[in-house]
């Protein structure tokens, strides 16, 4: 049995249109089965490389900029050094009372209290005052105070009182008393955990 088109008997121009449109009919199911899909994957594959290929040249364009980032670093880090000795972190009280002890003893000094005192907060510091007592002479004082000014570290002097010792044997010619007022930086605390995740 032979296989019928029911074209038998038509002009010949039935056949072409009877093929254009069987061909477009499969060129359409095709392309909405089959091409459409790959073409979207396509699309969706083609953006995911432009977003990869971004990211490589911010990467790149990072690595460049590593060598200036870690030098402003390093350099941060040494005015955070020279910062931290005006305005240190910590009391270092033995550091502190060895220099001013070595201090009274180049200018011949008794050393006749040195009594540190309460803390006071204040917003971002805290002020350390420290009560000092001494003998000596007019001269040593002053040098002594010039000596405090050349520390690396803030230190005031406060409520200077000064007294002369009747002439005598002593080589002391005065008594002082003063309060040396010094600072503490209050380093950040971490945030709690809480303010983090908000």
């Amino acid at each position: 049995m032979a296989f019928q088109t029911g074209l038998e008997g038509k002009p010949w121009y039935f056949g072409v249109l009877a093929g254009l449109l069987a061909g477009g009919a499969l060129y359409y199911g095709a392309h909405v089965w089959l091409l459409k899909p790959k073409h979207k994957q396509l699309e969706t594959q083609e953006a995911k490389l432009a977003s990869l290929q971004a990211k490589i040249q911010e990467g790149r364009a990072a690595k460049q900029q590593l060598p200036r980032f870690r030098e402003e670093v390093r350099l941060l880090e040494v005015k955070l050094d020279k910062l931290l000795r005006i305005l240190p972190a910590r009391r270092n009280t033995h550091d502190l009372l060895r220099r001013i002890r070595s201090l009274t003893e180049q200018g011949d000094f008794e050393l006749l209290r040195f009594t540190p005192g309460a803390e006071v907060d204040q917003d971002f510091y805290t002020e350390w005052p420290i009560s000092i007592s001494l003998q000596g002479s007019y001269h040593n004082l002053a040098l002594l105070f010039e000596r405090i000014s050349r520390f690396s570290r803030i230190i005031n002097v406060e409520d200077l009182k000064v007294n002369a010792f009747a002439k005598g044997n002593s080589v002391h010619t005065l008594a002082a008393s003063f309060r040396a007022k010094t600072f503490v930086y209050k380093e950040a605390e971490p945030m709690a955990e809480e303010e983090v995740t908000q």
